[in-house]
């Protein structure tokens, strides 16, 4: 029995998760630092999310675009997502302007890879190895 992982669904689920954490967390966990934890405005923390939502996102964008559809709006929605992920980091007045359309547009992005890849008469090119 092969193991097989689902990346889109993995992304997204890291996505929703880096949501969760920069809506809810503040709200319900604000006695962390009386604890001496501090994650809520940590930027190594952040920086770790988004570098692992870029991994775990790049990769599932060339699986789909290499071996299914060969389209790169997925990729390049979640291109723009990622960096204004980045931007979010740098400038921290604009967390919530900034976050909402990020996660949206991965979310979205990783949501149509999967769908692509899901189409029965997908694109073949002489790359295909299937």
């Amino acid at each position: 029995m092969k193991l097989r992982i689902n990346w889109d669904a993995l992304g997204i689920t890291s996505s929703l998760a880096c949501a969760i954490h920069c809506a809810l967390l503040p709200m319900f966990m604000s006695t962390l630092p009386l604890f001496g934890v501090n994650i809520i405005h940590n930027l190594y923390f952040e920086s770790i999310m988004v570098m692992l939502a870029f991994a775990i996102g790049s990769y599932s964008f060339y699986h789909g675009y290499r071996k299914h559809h060969h389209s790169l709006l997925p990729f390049a929605l979640f291109a723009v997502g990622i960096a204004l992920l980045v931007l979010k980091l740098i400038y921290v007045h604009y967390e919530t302007w900034l976050m909402v359309p990020a996660v949206t547009l991965i979310v979205v992005a990783h949501l149509l890879n999967f769908r692509y890849c899901r189409v029965h008469n997908h694109a073949h090119a002489d790359d295909c190895n299937h």
